[in-house]
């Protein structure tokens, strides 16, 4: 069965480029219909925490990014680690080193110094240390001559000359395996078809394969994923916005779309560019992942969420306006939500953001956006606002026809433009100068509410 795995560590949130590499094994194994599988290394003790593997399940969770059976921990694996490197040591392909650390740094300077890559010399490679004295660490004997190579199913064949690699630490002087023989063990012993990764794993690749081949078990096939670069072709980090998938949670995008666009970062269908995560997994292939970096653009991502919301069925969409808004502690009867939908759907990009926009018209008490309130509620418009409350409060029916009318024919005899009406009445109903037309602002606010609104605003200016 093909079978491919995502393995992050618990030593920080879960970054979006590891959402997206997580996301590109999942569409494979479902397209496939094999398994994905999650293996979290938390071999590193010191920097591994319960509150980044909260951040990582909670953020596959909500994404639904599932292998459908419980993580595997390498922690829980040690007694596989301790098995294979005896195996490595018995068939010749390790060897205790003990040499001191400042004798490795020492070394590693020096090679540098003159040009050459640092590497471990092998100088206890041929000394036959006992493996099992405190203090040595265990070497994987690499091969130094001849090339390794990697036939990577994004990249392509890429050769890696033996000389270049040295003889890694396997062992560490605690006891503790490291990160290259727990992954060639795992990814061998779990069975692991297609290993797609980022390509910041690509120089572990050969040791891995050796490894592998040192015991005796079946390589699996590469697909390592170019990086995601902010706009400024560096690495995607803090200082581009939010990096983790909590924050975009957080900041009230849905899942759909973020796949979506995380699909879409590496990997093209043609010229289309909104999928349904049902679509995604019918049409993707590792052959049509991008072998270039691919560029994180947060207004790119609004446009495919904003592209989600409009195709939403309007009954839905009002559920879910309803629920979010019971989220932050807002009530609205389903009648009013409808046709909030109605009216801002084409202004949002997502539910979250709705919520936020149609806010103003729900709670009990007005916030003014600051430049907003300078530029139009002052005295220049107090009297075009003191018009429109006296026109607006003679009217039975306020439907957004009537509404408009009245607005219009305002307008019109008192020879006002209907920019310097209708922006300070904006600003006195929902707080700043953007909402949708006038008439309709007026009518989803409801008569009382903002005939009081637009009262308070005459009483702010004077």
């Amino acid at each position: 069965m093909m079978r491919t795995r995502f393995a992050p560590s618990p030593t920080g949130s879960l970054h979006i480029g590891g959402v997206r590499t997580a996301l590109f094994a999942w569409l494979f194994a479902k397209k496939n219909k094999g398994e994905f599988l999650l293996r979290i290394e938390d071999t590193d003790r010191e920097r591994s925490n319960q509150e980044s593997l909260d951040s990582i399940l909670d953020g596959l969770s909500w994404l639904k990014i599932d292998s459908g059976s419980a993580p595997i921990f390498q922690s829980q694996r040690e007694g596989l680690y301790r098995h294979a490197i005896d195996q490595l040591i018995a068939s010749g392909h390790a060897y205790a080193c003990d040499c001191p650390k400042e004798r490795v740094d020492l070394l590693r300077e020096e090679l540098l110094k003159s040009g050459k890559k640092p590497k471990y010399d092998g100088a206890c490679s041929q000394k036959n240390i006992d493996t099992n004295l405190e203090g040595v660490v265990i070497r994987f004997r690499s091969k130094q001559t001849g090339q390794t190579l990697v036939h990577d199913l994004i990249k392509g064949d890429i050769v890696f000359p033996n000389e270049e690699l040295d003889d890694l630490i396997i062992r560490r002087s605690d006891g503790s395996p490291t990160y290259n023989l727990c992954v060639a063990v795992d990814d061998t012993e779990m069975g692991i078809t297609h290993v797609i990764r980022g390509d910041d794993h690509l120089s572990n690749t050969p040791r891995q394969v050796q490894i592998i081949e040192a015991l005796e078990e079946k390589i699996p096939l590469y697909a390592h994923v170019p990086m995601i670069f902010g706009e400024d072709g560096k690495k995607l980090s803090k200082r581009h916005g939010a990096t983790s998938v909590v924050e975009f949670k957080n900041q009230g995008y849905m899942r759909e779309p973020l796949i979506n666009y995380l699909a879409k970062l590496g990997w093209s269908a043609g010229d289309q560019e909104i999928f349904s995560v049902d679509e995604l997994i019918d049409l993707f292939s590792l052959e049509n992942c991008s072998k270039s970096p691919s560029v994180f653009d947060y207004k790119k991502l609004d446009w495919v969420s904003h592209q989600h919301l409009m195709s939403m069925d309007n009954s839905k969409l009002a559920m879910l306006l309803i629920q979010e808004l019971d989220n932050n502690g807002l009530s609205l009867p389903r009648q009013d939500a409808e046709s909030f939908v109605r009216h801002y759907k084409e202004r949002c990009i997502s539910v979250s953001d709705m919520a936020k926009k149609i806010s103003p018209y729900i709670v009990d008490e007005i916030t003014y956006e600051p430049n907003d309130k300078e530029k139009f509620l002052s005295q220049s418009f107090q009297n075009n606002l003191e018009l429109a409350l006296m026109s607006l409060s003679k009217l039975n029916a306020w439907e957004a026809q009537t509404v408009d009318t009245q607005i219009k024919s305002l307008v019109k005899e008192e020879g006002i433009k209907m920019q310097d009406l209708a922006q300070p009445l904006r600003v006195a109903l929902v707080g700043k100068a953007s909402s949708p037309g006038i008439a309709d602002t007026l009518f989803l606010m409801g008569k009382e509410k903002s005939l009081k609104r637009i009262q308070l605003a005459i009483d702010s200016i004077r």
